[in-house]
């Protein structure tokens, strides 16, 4: 029987409802899903998961995509990638002041 070290937890027995890991990986998951979905995407990414491995580290899990998907996906980084690259006027000094 092999015991472990005192005060030791072994990452691969964790349930993972008690990991922070598991949460960090569900919560990003859920926010990925629902971008998708708003892009369309929703049904072209059958293997989206949130997931832990054996060292509690979380996970998501993308899987596999056809090439339509991909490019689609490749787009839309693109345009969000433009978009954040290009200056975007300050809101709050535009609004009239009600004269």
């Amino acid at each position: 029987m092999h015991d472990e070290p005192s005060g030791r937890v072994d990452a691969a027995r964790w349930p993972p409802l008690d990991s922070d890991g598991w949460y960090a990986a569900r919560n990003a998951t859920m926010a990925l899903r629902d971008a998708l979905t708003s892009a369309g995407l929703d049904h072209d990414f059958p293997y989206l998961r949130a997931d832990l491995n054996a060292f509690g580290h979380g996970l998501v899990e993308l899987g596999r995509v056809s090439p339509a998907t991909a490019e689609q996906l490749a787009e839309l980084l693109r345009l969000g990638l433009s978009s954040a690259a290009e200056p975007h006027p300050d809101t709050a000094t535009e609004h009239d002041s009600g004269e």
